[in-house]
C-alpha cells in the first residue's frame, strides 16, 4: 500500500482512532482504496506514525459504517458490494434524494440557487481524468440540496446509502456522452428549483440518479469486484 492516505497526521494528536478513521475514509470514498481491497493493520499504522490499536479502533468504526467487513483468515477490506446491492442502494437513494429535491424546491434561497448554479459550472469545466475533483464538485452539489431541503434526518438517511456508491467511483467508467448527461441534469435540477417546480426537481433528480445507477452497475456486473473472503 503506497501512499494512499493523504497527510494529515497533525490531526492524529487530537484522537488517534477518530482520525485514522477520516482518513481511512476519505481513501475508500475517493477510491484510492477500492472495493475488495485488503486493509492491513502494520501498512496503514506504518503510513500513519501511529501504533497498530487505533488503527484496529478506526476499522471497527468503519465496520459499523458498512465501508469495512472482516473476515476470517483475511482480516480487513474494502467492503466490496454484488451488482444487485448496488442498485438496491442506489433505488433506495433515487427515492430518498427525489424527495430531498421536491423539499428543496419550495425552501431554497436565491443565495443557494446561485451557489448551484457555480456548482454546476465547476462541474463542466472538471477534466474527466480529474476524478476526485468530479467527486468533490458532485458532492458539493447534492450535500447544498439536502442542506435545502431542511431536515437533518433526510440528510443523515442519504448520507448512508450515497457513501457505499460512491466507493465505486462510478465516473471512471463515464464516457464523454455521460457526463454531459450528468451536467445537463445537474442544471435541469437547479432550472425546476428556480422555477419554484417541485414535481420536476424530484422527477429529474430521481431520473439522474438511476441513469448513474445504470451505469455503475452494468461496469460490476462486467468486472465484479472480488467478494469478502476472495483473493484480491
Amino acid at each position: 500500500m503506497t501512499r494512499v492516505l493523504q497527510a494529515g497526521n497533525n490531526a492524529l494528536v487530537r484522537n488517534a482512532s477518530v482520525a485514522a478513521r477520516e482518513l481511512i475514509r476519505s481513501a475508500i470514498v475517493e477510491g484510492r482504496l477500492e472495493p475488495g481491497q485488503r486493509l492491513k493493520e502494520e501498512e496503514l499504522a506504518r503510513e500513519l506514525g501511529i501504533s497498530r490499536t487505533p488503527i484496529r479502533e478506526a476499522l471497527l468504526m468503519l465496520q459499523a459504517e458498512d465501508l469495512v467487513v472482516a473476515t476470517p483468515n483475511r482480516g480487513a477490506m474494502v467492503r466490496a458490494h454484488r451488482a444487485e446491492e448496488l442498485e438496491d442502494l442506489y433505488d433506495l437513494r433515487a427515492l430518498l434524494e427525489g424527495h430531498a429535491a421536491r423539499r428543496a424546491a419550495t425552501r431554497i434561497s436565491e443565495s443557494d440557487l446561485a451557489f448551484l448554479r457555480a456548482s454546476c459550472d465547476r462541474f463542466a469545466a472538471v477534466g474527466a481524468d480529474d476524478i476526485n475533483g468530479l467527486i468533490r464538485e458532485n458532492l458539493l452539489f447534492h450535500n447544498a440540496i439536502l442542506e435545502a431541503a431542511g431536515s437533518v434526518r433526510l440528510a443523515s438517511m442519504v448520507g448512508k446509502v450515497i457513501k457505499l456508491p460512491l466507493v465505486y467511483n462510478a465516473y471512471r467508467w463515464y464516457s464523454p456522452e455521460q457526463m454531459q448527461i450528468s451536467v445537463r441534469y445537474h442544471r435541469q435540477i437547479v432550472d425546476a428549483f428556480a422555477a419554484r417546480d417541485a414535481d420536476l426537481a424530484e422527477q429529474s433528480m430521481r431520473e439522474h440518479v438511476l441513469e448513474a445507477r445504470d451505469v455503475l452497475v452494468a461496469q460490476v456486473r462486467a468486472e465484479p469486484y472480488p467478494a469478502p473472503g476472495t483473493a484480491a
